[in-house]
């Protein structure tokens, strides 16, 4: 049976291939689960490029560990190989071929992980922890970027232990996305960059912050001809701002929508409001999931400024989220973000990665 298949009824049914004898919400959505997920939050999922075939998702989290599963259309999944930093590990991503793995984390250090000979070498450096890492391929180039607290950004080539570049920030990275020829870092103090990354990686210019809050998460999107033309910029104060880098009309093109409130906005009660964790665009149809402390996930299409579906509430937050490359499997992460502080953490929770079909509920709404 094919559950990532396009014709599939994945997680329309009332019984879930796990049986429903439990009452607890820590899965309302009945989506599948994967085996031996993380022993402590997880902070970051990211699924294999289209060159390999079939999919697999890599996890990393703060029990200091990296883990690759293969995701089967069945939807069963298996555990292929794991490696370890010496501190959680902030982001994970791929190199465009799917032979490699690269990994940034709080021990200060990028690591290359070569999948076929499950090697893991170091390949970065910082002052302080790395906060992303994204790989960069180029006509001329390949390179790894890693943003760190240091308030640096520098490009590997991930065979020499020098850099190939160190770009200087305003501020600590808080998250940045790549899409070649284009990058975005955004940093604390609500610093906002845009660079383009032709012949090699330049400063294309500096935006004021379209949010007031900090700075929690960025995804660039494309436009009709495969192209980046923007980001979606999401903030703890549960609000995305969609902004365009060249619009025909910024003030009508670029706007903001809230997200991951309770009670409704326009109620007279006082609103919780909640940090947006993840933005994650669907590679065919281009519109979004953003997913946030509030534990739920919601899909938008920012075309026609509409949500197109909103997840009933976890018992914890979601912290992360990705599409594979065909945006057929939707992976979310429900982990404690520490979010609410220390007092909220209860070392029994477990840590869920979940797969959900995505392949209906992000088609975007018929244009008027």
């Amino acid at each position: 049976m094919s559950l990532f298949g396009t014709t599939s009824g994945f997680g329309t049914g009332g019984t879930s291939m796990f049986g429903s004898t439990t009452t607890d919400n820590h899965n309302p959505m009945k989506d599948i689960e994967v085996t031996s997920s993380p022993d402590d939050s997880i902070g970051c999922l990211s699924f294999s490029p289209p060159t390999l075939p079939g999919n697999f998702l890599i996890a990393g989290s703060w029990a200091n560990d990296v883990r690759c599963w293969e995701v089967q259309d069945s939807g069963q999944t298996i555990p292929k190989a794991q490696q370890m930093h010496t501190g959680p590990v902030l982001d994970v991503c791929w190199s465009d071929d799917g032979s490699k793995v690269f990994t940034a984390s709080c021990d200060k250090t990028a690591k290359m992980w070569d999948l076929n000979s499950n090697q893991a070498i170091q390949i970065a450096q910082h002052d302080a922890p790395v906060k992303t890492i994204h790989w960069i391929k180029a006509p001329n180039y390949s390179c790894v970027m890693t943003g760190s607290w240091d308030k640096t950004l520098k490009f590997w080539d991930t065979r020499s232990s020098n850099p190939m570049m160190v770009l200087q920030l305003p501020e600590r990275c808080y998250c940045a996305d790549v899409i070649y020829p284009m990058a975005v870092v955004a940093t604390a103090e609500r610093g906002l960059i845009v660079y383009q990354l032709e012949n090699q990686p330049s400063e294309f210019r500096r935006i004021e912050s379209p949010l007031k809050h900090q700075h929690r998460c960025v995804a660039i999107f494309k436009d009709k001809q495969n192209k980046p033309t923007g980001f979606a910029l999401g903030s703890i104060e549960g609000r995305v701002a969609i902004h365009y880098i060249n619009p025909p009309n910024p003030a009508k093109d670029n706007f903001t929508f809230k997200c991951h409130r309770s009670n409704g906005t326009n109620t007279s009660a006082p609103q919780d409001i909640y940090a947006v964790n993840g933005i994650a665009f669907h590679p065919v149809h281009g519109t979004l999931a953003t997913v946030g402390s509030d534990g739920r996930f919601s899909f938008w299409d920012k075309d026609a400024r509409t949500k197109l579906k909103t997840s009933e509430q976890l018992d914890q937050p979601i912290a992360a989220c990705c599409f594979n490359h065909n945006g057929n499997i939707f992976a979310y992460a429900s982990s404690y973000d520490w979010s609410k502080g220390h007092e909220f953490y209860n070392p029994q929770k477990k840590n869920y990665i979940f797969l959900r079909n995505a392949a209906e509920e992000l088609k975007p709404r018929n244009k008027k």
